[in-house]
């Protein structure tokens, strides 16, 4: 839900303002399901380092937003949607870390950290990584949850303290909540009258199509 009304909104509004719009029905959205589920402890134990350096990353992000041209941001948002379509619609998941898991954990988390810092989306490398986790579908909720509850919120917290939320963008940002709800719930009755994997490849090829968009008119 963030990263397709990030998308959207980025096409009519400078992205900083896109994603302070979207803070708080992010963490509406995921709240519950980061905390919800008999998985939150072994979540918690497993997805510890991945959660304090996503938030970390999101820090620094968030440092670097006030500084950057949010034209160029847009276009890098762009190329994530992009980068994101591509690894869905290919089939082709990320090899499993194994072994490595423990110290590739942190890097992943800062990364998917940083860009959401500097884009306001989780989705990559996050959704990629969690899933060549092999985790099962509800744990998989769970942990994308977590993540994105951590990042948001460091990320609202370097907004904030770079002067880049200021009241009305919060008090904007919670009247977003309920439309945001009532999309979600319409999405829900259009999935169930598609074919999951159909479903999928529309949101996907939708994503990139956007992508493509957004990041042909940042640097063209």
């Amino acid at each position: 839900m963030p990263t397709v009304t990030l998308g959207i909104l980025a096409l009519a509004r400078p992205l900083p303002e896109a994603m302070a719009l979207m803070l708080v029905p992010t963490l509406a959205a995921n709240v519950w399901q980061a905390l919800a589920g008999p998985a939150l402890r072994p979540m918690l134990r497993r997805l510890w380092g991945f959660l304090l350096a996503a938030g970390l990353g999101a820090l620094a992000g968030a440092g670097i937003l006030a500084r950057t041209d949010a034209v160029l941001l847009s276009g890098l948002l762009g190329l994530l949607l992009v980068l994101s379509a591509a690894l869905a619609l290919s089939g082709r998941p990320l090899p499993p870390p194994g072994r490595r898991e423990r110290w590739v954990s942190p890097l992943m988390g800062l990364a998917s950290g940083l860009l959401t810092g500097l884009t306001g989306s989780f989705l990559m490398p996050a959704a990629p990584y969690f899933a060549a986790l092999k985790l099962p579908p509800q744990d998989f909720v769970q942990a994308f949850g977590l993540g994105v509850v951590v990042a948001t919120a460091a990320l609202a917290l370097g907004m904030a303290g770079g002067g880049l939320l200021p009241a009305e963008m919060g008090l904007a940002s919670l009247a977003g909540v309920a439309p945001a709800f009532a999309g979600m719930a319409l999405g829900q009755r259009v999935r169930q009258g598609l074919p999951e994997a159909r479903f999928r490849q529309l949101v996907q090829a939708a994503l990139g199509v956007l992508g493509l968009w957004l990041a042909f008119r940042a640097f063209r």
